[in-house]
């Protein structure tokens, strides 16, 4: 639907042929399948997703409001309780890391509550380029793209875009510092 596409506010009837596009009982086979069950998983992985590289890893539980409208490069490592809120698109590079809880959420609600009704909401893509490492309970929100290589701190809100190869922290997500070579001498962000 245009609205939705233009990141225009949408109610839960005009999206409501978007229904089969959800992938519910995958997800739920899912995060209900053994650990060693990696053949099953994969193939999972592969119905669920839109795109799914090679090389994934995925710990359940993980939740999405579609799945399908999320796509994931090669060598991805995504932590326990990750939760993509795919209205639209959430576009994942190659060699990206999220660590625990956290949240990748393309949509919104508008502020007022007449504007809420038939849960009234708006959905932006996100994309988060390769090399990206997401620390715990961090919330990327609606229409956000996240640079390649950079570093997004343990807690953070991040409401706008983030530059490569950044540090970046705090709510509001501000970039800290860059990453530059001294980084490859040390293990963590404040140089210890």
């Amino acid at each position: 639907m245009a609205r939705i596409a233009k990141g225009l506010v949408y109610t839960e009837s005009e999206a409501a042929f978007q229904d089969s596009r959800r992938r519910t009982e995958q997800i739920f086979a899912y995060n209900h399948t053994p650990p060693g069950d990696t053949e099953r998983r994969r193939t999972l992985l592969v119905e669920i997703f839109g795109a799914v590289g090679e090389r994934t890893v995925l710990l359940p539980p993980f939740h999405a409001g579609f799945g399908s409208n999320v796509h994931i490069g090669d060598d991805f490592f995504g932590n326990v309780n990750l939760t993509f809120v795919d209205d639209v698109d959430i576009r994942i590079g190659d060699g990206v890391l999220i660590a625990p809880s956290v949240t990748l959420t393309t949509t919104g609600h508008p502020v007022h509550p007449a504007r809420r009704e038939d849960f009234g909401r708006f959905s932006e893509p996100i994309v988060i380029e390769d090399k990206v490492w997401i620390g715990s309970n961090v919330v990327v929100l609606p229409g956000v793209r996240i640079g390649y290589g950079s570093v997004i701190g343990a807690g953070s809100v991040v409401s706008r875009d983030i530059p490569p190869m950044t540090v970046a922290v705090g709510t509001p997500c501000r970039v800290l510092r860059p990453i530059t070579d001294e980084d490859l001498t040390t293990r963590t962000a404040d140089g210890r």
